[in-house]
């Protein structure tokens, strides 16, 4: 098996092992919970649950529903109006019937995985993600990263916390990582020259530069005195880059350029 092929029968792993856990928190809502509001502008548990359902769906072979979606201020942009179709074209499940259609779409989009595992990572994904551009490497990347990040809004809207030391936890936060770079140049506006370290609780640091042509990259080698560097745990992590919520009151050390740390943090967000 070459390492390409490694690699992504490694993240069709991470994300079988998510669904599962998807599956199984939801099997654990109370029936008067499913309208809990989450962090996420416009979407409740249901939503949640439904939007899931539609991207699994997808890549088993299922057809996009076109739906009206009304006064949906919260489904910005092509791509926020098409997911909402396939939350409101799902309005009208049960709780039991959403969670049958994850674990049958994703069963069905398992066993062919196995049956002839991915190999080219550069091949343009299947159907509408292909057709946006992404390649199999990215969608195979990507499942875990939404399904777990999904896992954790309804964890935090419910109040019941928990699967933050999984591989798919850890796949994420590995994954998110490797926007500091970008963050530091696209959205932090950092000077050439400016380093940036970042600490996640049980991940080695991630190092980027602005080099002199105002590009981020990410560094093989940690500086021992960055511009600017940024420790917090898990969950705080995946909260800012997710754009969810703030964390918790001292639950992020800043060091470095105290000013530019800030603007770090209020910039880290990397997902929709």
């Amino acid at each position: 098996m070459t390492d390409a092929a490694e690699e992504l029968g490694a993240c069709v792993d991470v994300w079988w092992e998510a669904i599962n856990d998807f599956t199984a928190l939801l099997e654990k809502v109370p029936d008067d919970a499913w309208d809990t509001p989450t962090d996420l502008a416009g979407w409740d548990v249901r939503a949640i649950a439904a939007h899931v359902a539609h991207l699994e769906s997808l890549l088993a072979g299922a057809e996009h529903e076109e739906v009206d979606i009304g006064e949906a201020p919260h489904a910005r942009g092509m791509m926020g109006r098409f997911t909402e179709q396939g939350v409101v074209a799902r309005r009208d499940q049960t709780p039991d019937e959403l969670i049958n259609e994850i674990r049958t779409s994703a069963g069905a989009r398992h066993t062919e995985l196995l049956a002839d595992p991915p190999t080219d990572p550069d091949a343009p994904a299947p159907g509408l993600f292909g057709a946006i551009g992404w390649s199999t490497r990215t969608l195979l990347r990507n499942r875990p990263l939404d399904v777990w990040m999904h896992e954790q809004d309804l964890r935090r809207a419910l109040g019941m916390p928990g699967g933050i030391d999984t591989p798919a936890a850890a796949h994420v936060v590995d994954y998110l990582s490797e926007s500091l770079g970008y963050v530091l140049v696209r959205r932090v506006k950092a000077a050439p020259g400016t380093t940036a370290v970042l600490e996640v609780e049980g991940h080695p640091p991630v190092a980027a530069l602005v080099n002199a042509d105002g590009r981020g990259e990410l560094l093989d080698e940690v500086p021992t005195d960055p511009t600017v560097g940024l420790r917090t745990d898990r969950e705080s992590f995946i909260m800012l880059a997710g754009g969810r919520r703030q964390p918790a009151a001292g639950r992020v050390e800043l060091f470095g350029d105290e000013v530019l740390g800030q603007r770090l943090v209020q910039q880290l967000a990397v997902t929709p």
